[in-house]
């Protein structure tokens, strides 16, 4: 028997954060790999957000990699230039960058079953050959816009929030945030100071969890450089785990004590930050907390009460060349709005198209939901993994760490076709099909399920996410169940 190890090559989709992970622990392992990516940089949703007041909700020394501790951040959350400098810092320091197609969207991938290679088509009229694809495409980057009329009649800047127009009129200006997520919410607070009249249109009030912020001084950031153990304090703090553990645990107990420790710190929060009772109600939520993403903030209360700041809960009747027309009949004239109305959630890899095993079209296994077993791999589609796929953990965490470990879980699959083994590699119908079976009964009854609209939701109503615990994922991904999976041995080892 023939047990040379074979030369493989692996396609990358996409340069973010969970493509340079995967390039990082490829390029450790000697490994043949390209990293495909559309734009003419790296940094995912880091490169295309850039709005005012953009920060990530996660502590900065939990969102870095296991491997990359960092010392340089200048406060406790860090701004969205910030990690992208930061991951460009790690491309560059593990030899990432010579092995990014800078501008080159992958805008097909077939699969030939003789040959058992992927052939990518890629936007610059070649066609590469890969026996392994790692879709990193991420999930939040086709932007979403709203469906208001006259949205395109509006006579000054309107933009998605994603597409910031540097040239729109801000300071001293009218403008107008139309969304109320993690994006509407920063926006607010960074040009509370900037505009002279700033409104904040929502169609529902968002559960604020009340959030410390400060800044580390040069002294801290030197203490961070001579001591790695400061780092590690803080990313795995044992405070902070607590929470992760307590709202992954608040998600799947929708009665439970969890959920009630978050909604009453949220509702705290609101009565001792905001004075003005008619202004608090507009502000009250009258869904459970959790059921959208919750909104980590040290400082959106305040904004809104500045004297320049409304919210209008009224609904948006259509947009007009001056402004916003309300449904009671107002005009709220504008210079400037900003669409912080979310993404569309469920297109993940497309629209490349993928073409599996008998040219099966993922959009066809994906007519009625994105889904893959446990967030990696799909039936018919061999030898192609998924970081951050459909079903995979959301909330308020590092999909950093979620990356990681379902890198993990991928390096023991590609182990069988790095030896030679195997093949092909790829998760049976079966396998497949009880895991949905199961993931969709225990979704519906989760936090996310619970009555709200929210980007968590399918086309079908049920949430698209992890629905277990942080504990369960952890554990899933620690050693995938090979009996799940079909695998194609090698001729020369068949005997």
């Amino acid at each position: 028997m023939d047990h040379t190890r074979p030369r493989l090559r692996y396609a990358v989709i996409g340069a973010g954060m969970a493509g340079i992970l995967a390039g990082v622990r490829l390029g450790q392992q000697g490994e043949d790999y390209t990293i495909f990516e559309k734009a003419d940089q790296l940094g995912g949703t880091w490169r295309e957000n850039r709005y005012p007041g953009l920060t990530c909700d996660v502590p900065a020394h939990a969102y870095t990699y296991s491997f990359a501790p960092y010392a340089e951040w200048h406060a406790y959350y860090a701004t969205g230039g910030e990690i992208k400098s930061y991951f460009e810092q790690v491309a560059e320091k593990y030899g990432v960058l010579p092995h990014i197609r800078f501008g080159c969207e992958v805008v097909s991938t077939v699969w030939d079953e003789e040959r058992s290679l992927w052939r990518l088509g890629l936007s610059t009229g070649e066609t590469v050959e890969a026996e392994i694809v790692i879709a990193a495409s991420g999930v939040l980057h086709h932007p979403r816009l709203p469906d208001i009329e006259g949205r395109e009649s509006f006579a000054g800047k309107a933009f998605h929030s994603a597409r910031w127009d540097d040239d729109a009129p801000l300071d001293g200006a009218r403008v107008g945030v139309i969304g109320n997520g993690s994006t509407g919410v920063q926006i607010i607070t960074a040009l509370k100071d900037r505009a002279a009249h700033l409104v904040h249109f929502q169609r529902s009030p968002q559960w604020i969890m009340p959030v410390p912020y400060f800044e580390y001084s040069e002294e801290e950031r030197e203490a961070f450089r001579n001591d790695p153990a400061l780092i590690d304090a803080i990313r795995y703090d044992k405070e902070y785990w607590e929470n992760i553990f307590r709202f992954t645990r608040a998600i799947t107990d929708v009665n439970g004590p969890e959920i009630a420790i978050i909604e009453q710190l949220c509702l705290d929060n609101l009565e001792n930050s905001v004075r003005d009772p008619e202004l608090r109600e507009k502000l009250r939520p009258d869904y459970r907390a959790a059921c959208k993403r919750l909104i980590y903030s040290w400082s959106y209360y305040d904004a809104v009460q500045h004297l320049n700041v409304s919210v209008e809960r009224e609904g948006i009747a259509r947009i007009e060349p001056e402004g916003v027309r309300l449904k009671d009949g107002r005009l709220i004239e504008l210079d400037t709005i900003v669409f912080a109305t979310g993404f569309h959630a469920d297109r993940f890899i497309r629209p490349t198209q993928v073409l599996g095993r008998g040219g099966v079209s993922l959009d066809d296994v994906w007519a009625q939901r994105p889904t893959a077993y446990y967030a990696i791999g799909i039936p018919d589609f061999p030898n192609f993994f998924m970081l951050n796929g459909p079903t995979g953990p959301v909330g308020n965490f590092s999909l950093i760490d979620i990356a990681e470990r379902q890198w993990g879980y991928i390096e023991q699959l590609l182990e069988p076709l790095r030896t030679g083994e195997a093949r092909t590699i790829e998760p049976s119908a079966q396998a497949h099909a009880d895991y949905e079976e199961r993931r969709i009964a225990a979704a519906k009854t989760t936090i996310f399920g619970s009555g709200c609209q929210s980007w968590y939701l399918d086309a079908t109503g049920v949430p698209a996410s992890w629905p277990w615990s942080y504990e369960a994922f952890a554990d899933a991904m620690a050693k995938p169940v090979m009996a799940d999976y079909r695998i194609a041995r090698r001729e020369a080892l068949a005997e």
